[in-house]
C-alpha cells in the first residue's frame, strides 16, 4: 500500500483480497465523525464519481466511521478494518483519529483518489486492500511554518497547503504573519498596519548579498474574515492554526506604520520604510508602556480570530544596539531594575506571557526568549539547533524541535548551481528522513517535554507558489513520517524502503498538482540562474 507516513503500530493485509467501492456503497457517520464524512464524500466523490449516500446497510457494502475512546494511542489514534464482504470500518479514539484514518483510506485507493474528477472511465474498479491496521502518532504537535510576511501568499495558497498538510497527517500550521518586510493581518484598531505596513516598494532577489532587485511593489494581507475562514477550514481537517506576531525585533513594518513604536531618540523612525531587503535588522520596538498597550490591542483582536491554545510571539534576532544607545531605553532598564538589554528583551516576553496566561492562552517563542531568563509557562520553538530546546526541556518547559540544521526547508536540496534557491548547506530528502527530534542528552522525563516537531520554510527567495512547492516537497513528506511514525534511530532507518514508498507517493503529489523537486534535479522552468544565496557551509551532523 506504500503508506506515507508509515503506520506507527501494526498492519496486516491480504494482498489478493479487497473491498470494491460501488455505486451503492453507503457511508455511515457515527457521532463525532460528521465533518470527516463530509470531507470523505467530497474528495472520494470527486475522484471516483460515486456519491456514498448515508446508510447503515447496503448490498454494495459500507464505509463506517465511528469514535471509540478505547482505541489505544491517544485521541488521534485510529483503526481500519477492511473486509472484502462487508466493507471498511474506521474507528478513531477521537474525531481527529477518524479523520487521519480517512486520509489513510484515500492513500489505499491509489494515486487517482487524489484527483478532483474521475480519470479512469465510468467502469473503473476502486479497490481497498483487505487489511487490519492500527495507527497513532508519535507527537501531538506535527507542524509546518509558512512565512507569509517576506512574500505574501494569497488565501487560496494557504487553504491549499492546509489540504497538503492534512494529506500528510500534519496538524499545526504556523503562520509567520509579521516581520520587517510586511504586516499581513488586519487589525481594525490600527488600520495603518495594513495600509502602510503590508506593502513594500521593491524586493531583494535572493538573499542580502545579492545585487539583484525586483522593482515591483509587493504586498498583501489577510482580513480578519479571511483568517476566520482559514481557521475554520483548518479545524475541519483537525489542524490548529498558530499565529505569530514577532516582537520586539522583526518589527520595522509596524514601526513604518506607527513610528512612535520605535526608538525615536536614536533613529528618525518617521522616515523608516517597510524593509525591502532581508536579514537581521537593527530597528526594534522601544521598551515603552505605549508599545505594550499597542500590541495588547493587536492581540486582543487576534485572540478573537485564532482559538489556538498557543500564540507565538517570536522573540528572535533582536539586536540590542538601539537600546544601548537610547537614553530612554537605558532609563527603562534602570526603572525596571534590570541588569542589561538581554533582561529587557525578557521583560517584553514575560509581559506577554502573563498577559496571554490571564486569557487562558500560552506563549511560545524562538530560542532567544531564553536570553535574560525564560518566561514562566512559556514554550520554546528550538530553531538555532538543539541547544535551546535541550536547555528549555531541562528547565521544565515544553519544546517544539525545529532546528535550522535539519528541517529548514528553504535550505538548498543539492550543491548543483542549478538549484533555484541556493541557501546555506545542502539538506536532502534523506537528510530530513534521518532527522531525530528528541536529543539523546535528555532523560525520559525531559524528553517528554518535547511535545512535537516542526518544519519551517522562510520565503525570502520564494515569490511564487511554484517555488514554495519546489522547496517544501518532497522533503515535507519525509518530515511528516518523522513527526508521525515511531522510527528507529536515524542510522537504522530503512531509507530504501522509504524511497520505494515515495515512488508511489510522487504519483499522489502529481495528482494533487504539487510541483515538487524531482529526484534528478530542477526542471528547466525551476532553474533561476543569477539568484544569489549564502555560500554552502559544512553541514552539521545528523542527530
Amino acid at each position: 500500500m506504500d503508506l506515507i507516513p508509515t503506520p506507527s503500530h501494526s498492519i496486516a493485509y491480504t494482498a489478493d483480497e479487497s473491498f470494491l467501492l460501488a455505486p451503492g456503497t453507503v457511508l455511515s457517520a457515527g457521532p463525532g465523525t460528521e465533518s470527516t464524512a463530509r470531507w470523505l464524500r467530497s474528495v472520494l466523490g470527486g475522484a471516483t464519481g460515486l456519491t456514498f449516500p448515508p446508510g447503515e446497510r447496503s448490498a454494495d457494502g459500507l464505509i463506517r466511521l465511528a469514535v471509540d475512546p478505547t482505541v489505544h494511542g491517544g485521541p488521534e489514534a485510529y483503526r481500519i478494518t477492511v473486509d472484502p464482504a462487508s466493507g471498511v470500518r474506521i474507528t478513531g479514539a477521537g474525531p481527529a483519529g477518524v479523520f487521519w484514518g480517512a486520509q489513510t483510506l484515500r492513500q489505499m485507493l491509489g494515486p487517482d483518489a487524489f484527483r478532483r474528477a474521475p480519470v479512469g472511465g465510468a467502469g473503473r474498479a476502486w479497490r481497498v486492500p483487505a487489511c487490519h491496521l492500527q495507527d497513532a502518532p508519535r507527537f501531538g504537535w506535527r507542524g509546518f511554518l509558512l512565512d507569509v510576511s517576506r512574500h505574501f501568499m494569497p488565501k487560496d495558497v494557504v487553504l491549499r497547503y492546509l489540504d497538503l498538510l492534512a494529506a500528510h497527517k500534519l496538524n499545526v500550521l504556523h503562520l509567520h504573519l509579521t516581520d520587517d518586510q510586511g504586516w499581513r493581518v488586519e487589525v481594525k484598531r490600527y488600520p495603518r498596519l495594513t495600509e502602510v505596513g503590508a506593502w513594500r516598494e521593491r524586493s531583494k532577489v535572493g538573499l542580502r548579498e545579492s545585487p539583484l532587485w525586483d522593482e515591483r511593489p509587493h504586498g498583501g494581507y489577510y482580513t480578519q474574515d479571511d483568517l476566520r475562514e482559514i481557521v475554520a477550514y483548518a479545524a475541519e481537517r483537525h489542524i490548529t492554526v498558530l499565529p505569530e506576531i514577532d516582537l520586539p525585533g522583526h518589527t520595522q513594518a509596524a514601526i513604518a506604520a506607527y513610528p512612535e513604536l520605535g526608538n525615536g531618540d536614536v533613529v528618525d523612525t518617521a522616515v523608516l520604510p517597510v524593509l525591502t531587503s532581508w536579514g537581521v535588522n537593527p530597528n526594534v520596538l522601544a521598551p515603552t508602556e505605549e508599545a505594550l498597550r499597542f500590541f495588547e490591542n493587536v492581540l486582543t483582536e487576534l485572540l478573537e480570530v485564532f482559538p489556538s491554545t498557543f500564540v507565538h510571539m517570536g522573540g528572535d534576532e533582536c539586536p540590542k544596539e538601539q537600546w544601548r544607545q537610547s537614553p530612554a531605553a537605558q532609563a527603562r532598564i534602570k526603572e525596571l531594575g534590570l541588569s542589561d538589554e538581554d533582561e529587557l528583551q525578557s521583560w517584553f516576553i514575560r509581559h506577554f506571557d502573563g498577559w496571554l496566561a490571564e486569557r487562558g492562552r500560552r506563549l511560545i517563542g524562538w530560542d532567544e526568549i531564553l536570553e535574560g531568563g525564560l518566561a514562566e509557562g512559556a514554550a520554546v520553538s528550538s530553531w538555532t539547533g538543539y541547544g535551546g530546546g535541550i536547555a528549555a526541556a531541562k528547565a521544565g518547559h515544553d519544546v517544539v524541535m525545529c532546528p535550522k540544521t535539519h528541517v529548514y526547508l528553504d535550505y538548498r536540496q543539492s550543491a548543483s548551481p542549478d538549484e533555484p534557491v541556493p541557501i546555506a548547506y545542502v539538506r536532502t530528502l534523506e537528510d530530513v528522513y534521518r532527522f531525530e527530534p528528541v536529543p539523546p542528552e535528555l532523560t525520559e522525563d525531559e524528553a517528554a517535554r518535547v511535545i512535537g516537531t516542526q518544519a519551517n520554510i522562510w520565503t525570502e527567495a520564494m515569490d511564487t507558489v511554484r517555488a514554495l512547492d519546489y522547496m517544501a516537497f518532497p522533503r515535507l513528506a519525509a518530515f511528516a513520517e518523522v513527526a508521525w511514525s515511531t522510527l528507529p534511530a536515524p542510522e537504522l532507518r530503512d531509507w530504501p524502503d522509504f524511497e520505494r514508498r515515495m515512488a508511489t507517493h510522487y504519483a499522489r503529489l502529481d495528482a494533487l498538482g504539487v510541483e515538487y523537486r524531482p529526484a534528478d534535479g530542477p526542471l528547466p522552468w525551476q532553474r533561476r540562474p543569477g539568484v544569489v544565496g549564502r555560500p554552502i557551509e559544512g553541514p552539521p551532523p545528523i542527530v
